[in-house]
């Protein structure tokens, strides 16, 4: 699977053939289709095996006691994450946006789910509830998880195009505007 990922990084998706991932492995194209029957079986390992590593390596999250320091550790949990495994990161964004099923959908992207929100849904819920956070509205809470899901996401294409993008700090400047954003204001 690392050649196949480094492959996608060098290539993209579209050129990641089972041929080509064969042929950087120094491998004829039996072996591999010995262990995955095809291209998307290949792609769907790496993006699960992504997936596992990132469940077990975010779990640390968890640990937390509060929501702001949950919410803290989550957005450089993910950062960190995304620096350790950027290969693989930048490989499974193109798995993600090529692989399409039978009917020509996008295969990872299903209509209305949005469960990579909810862990951010639940610590911005529970720090409203608990006081630490000022109030936000239903839609507020989501667009807010969506907005902290998509600037971490976007340090991943950042590393990719940008040598001189320095994660740290990046973090740092993160942390500090969904602070902001989430302080609760006293009267």
């Amino acid at each position: 699977m690392d050649i196949a990922i480094e492959t996608i990084w060098d290539l993209g998706y579209a050129q990641a053939s089972i041929g080509q991932i064969a042929k950087r492995a120094g491998i004829s194209k039996g072996v591999v289709t010995y262990h995955f029957s095809s291209k998307d079986e290949l792609m769907q390992n790496i993006v699960v095996d992504l997936y596992m590593k990132g469940a077990s390596f975010l779990s640390k999250i968890e640990n937390e006691s509060t929501p702001s320091s949950m919410l803290k550790c989550y957005i450089e949990t993910n950062l960190e994450f995304i620096h350790a495994h950027k290969e693989q990161v930048a490989a499974v964004a193109e798995i993600v946006m090529n692989v399409r099923d039978e009917e020509g959908k996008l295969f990872y992207h299903k209509p209305g789910d949005n469960a990579i929100y909810e862990p951010l849904i639940e610590i911005l819920q529970w720090g409203q509830e608990d006081g630490s956070f000022r109030t936000f509205t239903s839609t507020g809470t989501r667009v807010l998880a969506m907005t902290i899901r998509s600037a971490i996401d976007l340090a991943s294409q950042q590393l990719v195009t940008n040598p001189d993008f320095d994660i740290t700090e990046y973090s740092n400047e993160l942390i500090q505007l969904f602070e902001s954003t989430t302080r609760q204001t006293h009267s």
